[in-house]
């Protein structure tokens, strides 16, 4: 992977943190046109979410790539990370191959309230903060309903993603054990451990204790700071981060932050954190991850960072030995951007994993 593109990944996971666009306005301009996906969008039309509550005209956003084949039995799913879009998945896709579209029919999908799909920034009928709360099973029943209703897909060769997108994977093997062959979750979990609920419950506070939130009827993104400080504490390592800056440069940024119309949409993000935070693959077990394997029909390969401070990987390390899943741990000092640091371990690795029967 190369630095522009290491960069994007890296900062995309942060959920649209300081350095966002600028790295994608770079992105942009080194991909060809040609390379460049159609935004696609699926109306979904009322969707009774897991709380029993409605989500109504719920609209999915998606980009495929590469070509279906006779039988459909080359399709692999690629769900977005927390904060991250499509558009944004593009150079992971089409320039590092993390699934080669020579090879695969890869269809991308906004997860809900990322700004693309439904979402509390985007609804007519349920704006900002009457927009429901939705959880990752309600990502994954849209992103089936996309497949089977719309794309009249019934069976997938692989479903694979990164941090929120590794929990939609492993979501999917649970809710869905019979609908692919294998699974590659990415930096993911399947249950968030104590530390990661912390990490995000800090942060929808500093939102929420901002005044100018204003209980999700704000003018203009409350918390821009503290977005900016929170990104930069969890997203990397302190090794990685205090060689990657200055003193100057961070108090610049921090100092800067709150004049700046990039980052996430504060209500998108406090919705898709409560997502996570409910996240459970056991929970249709009485609280049983080992029954929760059981029920797990795919091959399971399961790529996770030691050094991991936003997704601490020890629930996805012990689901994967559950799994009897192949394994990879990544040990270096990236943390959350293992995937971009690491891209010429993982990408072969996954290759190799896919082309096995």
């Amino acid at each position: 992977m190369g630095d522009d593109a290491q960069n994007l990944l890296y900062h995309s996971l942060a959920m649209n943190s300081r350095a966002l666009f600028a790295h994608f306005i770079c992105l942009v301009a080194l991909l060809s046109a040609a390379s460049a996906q159609q935004q696609q969008f699926a109306n979904l039309g009322d969707i009774k979410l897991q709380s029993g509550e409605t989500l109504r005209d719920c609209r999915v956003g998606y980009r495929t790539y590469g070509k279906l084949n006779a039988d459909k039995s080359n399709v692999i799913l690629f769900p977005t990370w927390a904060g991250g879009t499509t558009e944004q998945l593009q150079d992971a896709i089409v320039k590092d191959k993390f699934a080669d579209p020579a090879i695969y029919f890869v269809i991308t999908v906004d997860a809900l309230s990322n700004g693309v799909s439904s979402s509390p920034s985007n609804s007519s009928v349920q704006p900002r903060m009457e927009f429901p709360r939705i959880t990752v099973r309600d990502m994954v029943e849209t992103q089936h309903e996309l497949l089977t209703r719309v794309l009249g897909i019934h069976h997938l060769k692989a479903v694979m993603g990164i941090s929120m997108g590794g929990m939609q994977t492993f979501q999917w093997i649970v809710a869905y054990p019979e609908f692919m062959d294998k699974v590659i979750p990415i930096v993911g979990s399947p249950r968030l451990a104590p530390y990661d609920l912390v990490l995000w419950q800090t942060q929808i506070d500093a939102i929420m204790n901002d005044a100018a939130w204003k209980g999700g009827n704000y003018d203009k993104n409350p918390a821009r700071a503290a977005e900016v400080e929170f990104g930069d504490l969890f997203l990397s390592t302190p090794e990685h981060f205090n060689q990657s800056t200055t003193r100057e440069k961070v108090m610049q940024e921090i100092a800067q932050a709150p004049a700046k119309a990039a980052g996430s949409d504060a209500n998108n993000k406090i919705r898709q954190s409560q997502a996570m935070m409910a996240l459970d693959v056991s929970q249709p077990f009485d609280g049983s991850m080992e029954r929760a394997a059981e029920a797990v029909k795919a091959k399971v390969f399961v790529i996770a960072s030691k050094t991991d401070q936003t997704v601490t990987p020890g629930p996805a390390i012990d689901f994967a030995h559950l799994l009897n899943a192949k394994l990879l741990v990544l040990d270096d000092n990236c943390g959350h951007g293992a995937p971009g640091c690491e891209a010429k371990t993982i990408v072969p690795a996954i290759a190799a994993f896919l082309a096995q029967p």
